[in-house]
């Protein structure tokens, strides 16, 4: 069946602008966007589907670039009937749960998932990614995940049968997270806001948190994330080796690297897709240039770009100099 032949309990919309639906606020229109009710809203829509129409499943758009074309297909984006977060011996939490949002919950119980705070996006992308920082994983705390795959049907993965690793993970193919179980140490709860307090203050000293971005932009070529202690080496950090090629505050158009940490690509107001997109990559190729190291991206990029747009060049900030 067509998406526009399934009842439907959820909200269905026909060529659905996705720019404000992304954190660059970017990206042309979902052919379709399907915002399912819970999780057998999404499993009925699925099953019903015609196997030959694409899917993708958005989150909250915070590590995502939608091109300027637009995506073909249905865009699944899970709201409400996925944000449950309960704690117990244990904490479960809906795709659709805020990282920060998780991490307070469980820190007001008394329970340790304090190294999601700082981590933006939901839950189902952290899972995906293998989201980390402060030399913790989501690997080190999920137990289980559950998901409905392509055909509709309902599965409980371990978290072993994942394969887990920085900012990686083999999630079957077609397979869209709708809740996530995790192991949460025990810890005072008072202790746990104070560390929550000290990391989002050395996030906002060192990250541009009030710009349009997505995150980092790259992965780390040491293949680890910040631990936040004081032996931390920088060298091999995907911000170093970028600022060593004299990329910092680097624009193309309306796309920047921006000042204050040369790893976060924002919009910098009206940017479009393929501004970011095509600085990213100069970026890439540069790096690549001057330190042989190829740079690998935390960012998805996905749809259709625009034929035959032109690109404005590369400018360098000429006020970037010794600035870390």
């Amino acid at each position: 069946m067509t998406p526009d032949e399934i009842p439907t309990r959820g909200r269905l919309t026909a060529q659905r602008p996705l720019d404000g639906l992304t954190w660059l606020r970017v990206g042309g229109p979902a052919e379709w966007l399907f915002q399912p009710a819970d999780e057998a809203d999404l499993a009925a829509f699925l099953a019903a589907l015609d196997p030959a129409i694409p899917v993708f499943a958005m989150g909250v758009g915070s590590n995502l670039i939608v091109r300027d074309g637009g995506l073909r297909g249905v865009v699944i984006r899970l709201g409400r009937g996925f944000n449950a977060i309960t704690v117990g011996e244990t904490v479960t939490a809906g795709a659709a749960a805020l990282d920060a949002h998780v991490a307070r919950q469980a820190a007001e119980a008394g329970r340790d998932l304090t190294f999601l705070r700082t981590i933006p996006g939901s839950i189902g992308g952290a899972v995906r990614m293998n989201a980390g920082c402060y030399g913790s994983y989501v690997a080190d705390h999920l137990i289980e995940i559950t998901v409905i795959d392509r055909a509709g049907l309902r599965h409980v993965l371990p978290a072993a049968s994942l394969n887990l690793r920085y900012r990686q993970s083999d999630l079957p193919e077609g397979c869209i997270i709708t809740e996530a179980r995790f192991h949460a140490p025990a810890a005072d709860p008072a202790a746990l806001q104070a560390r929550m307090a000290d990391q989002l203050a050395r996030r906002d000293a060192s990250q541009p948190v009030k710009d349009r971005s997505a995150g980092s932009t790259f992965r780390n070529p040491a293949g680890f994330s910040s631990t936040g202690q004081a032996d931390d080496r920088h060298e091999m950090k995907a911000w170093a080796v970028i600022d060593a090629a004299g990329l910092r505050g680097a624009r193309l158009g309306a796309a920047q690297m921006s000042p204050k940490h040369p790893n976060f690509l924002v919009n910098t107001g009206g940017a479009s897709a393929a501004e970011l997109e095509a600085l990213g990559e100069e970026v890439r190729k540069r790096v690549l240039q001057a330190r042989g190291i190829s740079l690998e991206g935390e960012i998805m990029r996905v749809g259709e770009p625009v034929a035959g747009r032109e690109l404005p060049k590369l400018e360098p900030d000429p006020d970037s100099a010794g600035r870390k």
